[in-house]
């Protein structure tokens, strides 16, 4: 039977007992982490969210005291009050191991079933057993960590900014369906019979509102949903760090971010940031990396062969060097002897899911070894091999076709053989802007060009006159902050001159009528004095994960989803009775 806490108060939390308190009477509170029962002896460790100290019960112990411990399991929840006194066996591996408590009263608050997964950091159980009893899961010193550390990302987030004369501003959960982007989580109207409200994707159109609305500086830590299929890492519902300055530009809002970052990462994890970070634009990461988010942690850069094979009579690669098409590669040091022929067959696996038709290679050895050999003179193959500067051992992995399935599959697949041959150094970070971002991107399904961030990103200035006349080319005020491989955070400097947001709506098909029914309360507020203005968000899930070391986004979340987007702990979503249905106007349909 549980007992009451009495006149029992708690003291100290279990990580703060220490050598300096030898003889002082503490009480502590928490949970049976184990217990080692030797008769006239019994040892506890007893466990908070601080860390783990041991209680001893001895022959100095009563002997209904002894009794009562030794009955103690795994996860009751106790109170114990005691003496600290040093340990006979020092254990160097536990931040308390050189103290004890000799208990000399025990309350038994709440017992324990048998817990279906194992509370220790190294159980290996099966993450749907992990997310199912997630209470049991975040009592793990490795999960408490990181919702700890969470919590610290949320004080200096908003220390930093409100010393940096930013307001912080709640927005709507309830708004408008949006257009663009991913699909929107909707919500029926029980008062508007019919109609629905939208959750945000993210407070975009708001903050751009309350720059209008003059508060000049805007920040939250906010919800954001969207109704996408799920890949890895990837929530329906996530949390981002949002900002929005009036009267800037994008380096004003680089500027301040760099602060931020470099606090942060000084603050949450001691390493210090130079400033300023690396600028690099949008066509040189991916004529290096192939990828807009590059890891700079490694190199293996890509390589451009097109001028090479122009002429070099294999039709694979002849045929992809007219504009847009592109022969390119990357050195693998090490390579041949690192993979096995077999192995490099799954790479070529490997870069069909970015739909790449085929991977070519070369193991340089003694003996130049190549499918591809035999379709080139041995003089082009000499010049392929020149170009990559590759000596004995190396391996060339080269593709050719569109240059954004180039990019694709080799982009990826440099990320994916830093991974194989552990070329990447945990411990260290590097940051980079990427900037101008194209501002359309094309849409093969819709058959037209979209907007690659949203309508309101502004064009480079000397760029505005290709909105309509030349859309493929024309750039943004856009910018990404990528650390060590991941986009943590983005955003733009916004259109706030009505002839320039004129000419992206007639970019993107969007007839004024259109527009006016889609985004008609912006245009209203625009009408009446909008400043220059730009912001940034962050993905803070990202960001925990970075500073925690995290290999997955639901061990930075509380209470997080699977990637079917259900929650095996509430067992959301359900179905709703007819009751409830009829309430909000909504009839379901047997599929």
């Amino acid at each position: 039977m549980a007992e009451k806490m009495g006149n029992l108060k708690r003291t100290n939390y279990c990580n703060e007992i220490s050598e300096d308190m030898i003889s002082k009477e503490v009480v502590l509170m928490g949970w049976v982490a184990k217990q080692r029962s030797l008769g006239s002896i019994v040892f506890v460790d007893l466990r908070d969210r601080s860390g783990i100290a041991q209680i001893v019960f001895d022959d100095t112990s009563s002997e209904e005291l002894l009794e009562k411990a030794s009955h103690l399991r795994g996860e009751f929840v106790i109170a114990v009050k005691g003496a600290v006194r040093m340990r006979s066996s020092i254990n160097e591996e536990l931040e308390t191991g050189r103290v004890e408590v000799l208990a000399s009263e025990l309350k038994i608050l709440s017992e324990s079933e048998v817990p279906p997964i194992y509370v220790k950091d190294n159980d290996n159980v099966a993450e749907n057993m992990r997310l199912k009893y997630r209470t049991l899961d975040l009592r793990k010193p490795s999960m408490q960590r990181n919702l700890m550390i969470r919590s610290k990302i949320y004080k200096i987030t908003r220390d930093f900014f409100y010393e940096n004369g930013f307001i912080e501003v709640e927005t709507p959960m309830l708004t408008k369906p949006t257009p663009e982007g991913a699909r929107d989580y909707l919500v029926p109207s029980r008062v508007n019979p019919g109609e629905f409200y939208a959750l945000p994707q993210s407070p975009q159109l708001m903050k751009q509102l309350l720059m209008v609305a003059g508060m000049d500086r805007y920040i939250q830590i906010t919800k954001c949903f969207r109704d996408e299929d799920l890949r890895a890492n990837r929530q329906p519902e996530f949390t981002q760090i949002d900002m929005e300055l009036s009267f800037v530009d994008e380096e004003d809002v680089m500027g301040i971010n760099e602060r931020f970052l470099q606090k942060l990462f000084k603050e949450v994890i001691n390493k210090d940031i130079e400033l300023p970070i690396k600028r690099m634009k949008y066509s040189e990461a991916m004529d290096r990396f192939g990828v807009d988010k590059p890891d700079l942690r490694f190199g293996m850069e890509l390589k451009d062969i097109s001028e090479i094979v122009k002429t070099c009579g294999f039709k694979v690669f002849e045929g992809n060097t007219e504009k847009g098409k592109s022969v390119r590669g990357i050195k693998v040091d090490g390579g041949s002897e690192f993979y096995s022929k077999k192995q490099v067959k799954k790479l070529e696996s490997f870069v069909k899911d970015y739909k790449a038709m085929g991977l070519s290679w070369i193991r340089v050895d003694e003996e130049i070894d190549s499918p591809i050999a035999k379709f080139l003179s041995e003089e082009t193959m000499q010049e392929i091999i020149s170009a990559f500067e590759a000596k004995k051992g190396d391996l060339i992995l080269i593709l050719a076709d569109k240059n954004s399935v180039v990019f694709s599959g080799l982009g990826n697949l440099r990320n994916k053989i830093a991974r194989d041959m552990d070329l990447i150094d945990e411990d260290d970070y590097k940051l980079v802007w990427i900037t101008e971002f194209p501002l359309f991107e094309y849409d093969e399904e819709e058959g037209r060009y979209v907007a690659m961030h949203h309508p309101f990103t502004s064009p480079l200035d000397e760029d505005v006159d290709k909105l309509v006349s030349d859309k493929e080319n024309a750039r943004a005020k856009a910018y990404d902050i990528v650390i060590n491989g991941d986009e943590m955070g983005g955003g733009s400097i916004r259109i706030n001159d009505p002839e320039v947001q004129e000419k992206m709506f007639e970019a993107l098909g969007l007839s004024e009528e259109e527009a006016k029914e889609k985004f008609g309360f912006l245009l209203e507020a625009f009408k009446y004095g909008a400043p220059p203005h730009g912001g940034l968000a962050y993905g803070l899930d990202r960001l925990v994960m970075l500073f925690t070391g995290a290999k997955s986004i639901r061990d930075v979340i509380a209470f997080p989803k699977t990637q079917a987007a259900t929650c095996l702990l509430t067992g959301a979503p359900t179905g709703l009775t007819e009751k409830q249905l009829e309430e909000v106007h909504i009839k379901v349909i047997e599929d």
